[in-house]
């Protein structure tokens, strides 16, 4: 059973944590916050579409490619602090996700989550975000994790690209 017992290793992680200079968690030390607070930068951050209470990215770290999340307006990392209402958005936008990243990446299924704690596995804990992780027939399954090894086929601004036609092609980007 020792090997149950043994330390999985993540270093993007760290990579991902330092990279969040001050230029992009702003004045809240929230990257999450920062992004509501500048809608014009939308397009560098990645921001797909954004409604009154959330926003819909590309994870700059993904674990494959069109890796998504969604945030919720409200900085919290504990879900029983969000009125129904605001879940009821979350999943809206997670239903809404996924069909965007269907038609852009024709994904097989997906993983579909949050974090809740550093301790399991949250990059940003006190802010609730959900990951939209495409996968496919045949893939590297989570050998992100397993083997702290990632492979990804497209560059963040190509998949950025395809997804943001996918998504006004749906419908959810003007």
């Amino acid at each position: 059973m020792a090997e149950f017992n043994e330390n999985i290793w993540a270093p993007w992680r760290m990579e991902y944590i330092r990279s969040l200079g001050d230029d992009v968690i702003g004045e809240s030390g929230c990257f999450f916050c920062a992004y509501f607070e500048n809608p014009t930068d939308d397009q560098s951050h990645h921001v797909l579409w954004r409604t009154e209470g959330a926003l819909v990215m590309l994870n700059r770290f993904p674990y494959t490619n069109g890796h998504l999340l969604i945030a919720p307006r409200r900085h919290s990392g504990d879900p029983s602090d969000f009125p129904i209402e605001e879940h009821h958005e979350l999943t809206k936008l997670t239903y809404d996700a996924v069909k965007v990243v269907r038609t852009a990446f024709n994904a097989d299924g997906f993983n579909i989550g949050c974090n809740l704690g550093r301790c399991a596995g949250a990059g940003v804990p006190d802010h609730l975000h959900y990951h939209i992780v495409p996968r496919w027939n045949g893939d590297t399954n989570f050998m992100a994790v397993l083997g702290a090894t990632r492979v990804i086929p497209d560059g963040l601004n190509a998949a950025y690209e395809r997804l943001l036609e996918a998504a006004t092609q749906l419908g959810f980007v003007d």
